[in-house]
């Protein structure tokens, strides 16, 4: 899968999985489709940067000693699975065309 499209998909399949719970990094790597090949070394510096554009929040809890960093989806990273979910018809449409082509 092109590095572009994986991004685009990583980020959205993240949100997904806080979108019924805060999480922690690991758990979130647990939690992501396991074919779109998410580490921990590629997670973190997503989460930064989906972060910095105002898409989750972070917050720290104790645990067994240690502070662990929990992720919280915002409503921007709300809108912006909706976003991609208003954009699934017209994806498909894009796919099917490619399709069609491609079985000339």
């Amino acid at each position: 899968m092109d590095a572009q499209m994986k991004r685009g998909f990583l980020e959205v399949c993240v949100l997904a999985s806080l979108k019924s719970q805060d999480s922690y990094g690991y758990q979130i790597v647990k939690d992501v489709p396991t074919v779109l090949g998410l580490t921990e070394s590629t997670l973190y510096p997503l989460l930064k940067r989906m972060e910095a554009a105002g898409l989750l929040t972070t917050y720290s809890v104790e645990h067994n000693g240690r502070l662990r960093k929990y992720y919280r989806i915002t409503e921007a990273g709300v809108r912006h699975i909706d976003d991609f979910l208003r954009e699934q018809d017209a994806v498909i449409s894009i796919y099917d065309y490619v399709k069609r082509g491609a079985n000339r």
